[in-house]
């Protein structure tokens, strides 16, 4: 096999002793977060995901759906340093990496300092992102993928860990700029947010129009996170997860596609960032449920939260009535 399958030890552990504690601290975390957020395990477990695969997550849904709220939960229960920044036609890039300012001193000499934005912190929130101008919308792309920002020519690093948790409206189109396809690549995953079940709805009723409100408590520290995410990258990938990744990728691909209806309805499919989200979160999901090791149903699970904003149709899919999640469907289907 070209992959390895056995379990090395890593400071005196083994990844087994590590993924058991992982897990009690996962328990732990899910309690907490379940104390405000009702119901949406599914929206939940994939962001959790996210952050333990060490990337940045676009929540689509509409207002009301408990997105802000998750993100602030996170920032408590993971022990992160949040900020939000609400995305609006006039924001400009220096409102969220920082400016410099000249400052005089005390002998009369003039420099520049650099003032901070709110992009240094450790999760941070950009809430309706796609109302921002496109120029404002790119001030993201290196701090996403380079965890450092340029200001004035100077590099200024990130702290560590750095996540971008992105809410997107799908109705209200008005006043809006899509997110370019370079800026969606650099979100491992597009979660959709969807209502509440009728359970979770009345519990949610019940326990936020009450006199007490019971807030989540820390579960996890930043350096904890870290350590999580490490581990993630070190779990062992079968040979037949590895081929099910890529029969997925190089399938939704117009000149790699073996499927006919992909190659008449995808316009560009999914580049090799798609594979190494579906590498990264396959593992995180494992050790979500407590498996030692990822398996193609990690990779069915994930497919469509990571492929629906790394694929676009052409003019005849939609002429068709085709929509992504077909394409998505049938991509699946073929891996047995």
């Amino acid at each position: 096999m070209s992959v390895t399958t056995a379990f090395p030890r890593h400071g005196g552990a083994s990844i087994i002793e590590e993924v058991e504690a992982l897990s009690a601290r996962v328990g732990a975390i899910r309690a907490e977060i379940g104390r405000v957020i009702f119901g949406q395990q599914e929206v939940v477990d994939q962001t959790l995901i996210t952050l333990l695969s060490g990337g940045h997550v676009l929540l689509v849904g509409v207002p009301g759906l408990g997105k802000t709220k998750l993100v602030e939960t996170l920032g408590t229960v993971l022990g992160l340093a949040t900020k939000r920044v609400q995305f609006t036609p006039d924001l400009m890039p220096a409102d969220i990496l920082g400016s410099e300012v000249l400052d005089e001193g005390a002998d009369g000499r003039r420099s520049f300092r650099f003032v901070p934005g709110p992009v240094f912190c450790q999760l941070l929130m950009a809430d309706e992102i796609n109302r921002a101008s496109p120029r404002t919308q790119s001030a993201l792309l290196q701090a996403m993928q380079e965890m450092r920002v340029t200001v004035g020519g100077v590099e200024h690093p990130l702290p560590r860990p750095f996540h971008v948790l992105a809410t997107q409206n799908p109705i209200e189109q008005e006043g809006t700029y899509p997110l370019p396809e370079a800026q969606l690549d650099r979100f491992l995953l597009e979660i959709e947010v969807s209502y509440p079940d009728l359970e979770a709805e009345r519990t949610m009723l019940l326990a936020t129009t009450g006199v007490e409100s019971s807030p989540p408590r820390q579960a996890l520290t930043a350096e904890q996170l870290l350590a999580a995410q490490t581990l993630i990258r070190r779990v062992p990938v079968g040979e037949t997860v590895v081929e099910a990744i890529l029969a997925l990728v190089r399938g939704g691909r117009p000149d790699t596609a073996t499927d006919e209806a992909v190659s008449k309805h995808v316009a560009w499919g999914p580049g090799p960032r798609a594979g190494q989200a579906l590498m990264l979160t396959c593992r995180a999901r494992a050790l979500l449920d407590g498996r030692l090791a990822p398996s193609v149903d990690d990779v069915v699970a994930l497919a469509h939260p990571v492929l629906r904003h790394r694929m676009a149709l052409n003019f005849g899919a939609r002429a068709d009535g085709v929509m992504l999640s077909d394409v998505i469907d049938r991509l699946v289907s073929r891996l047995g």
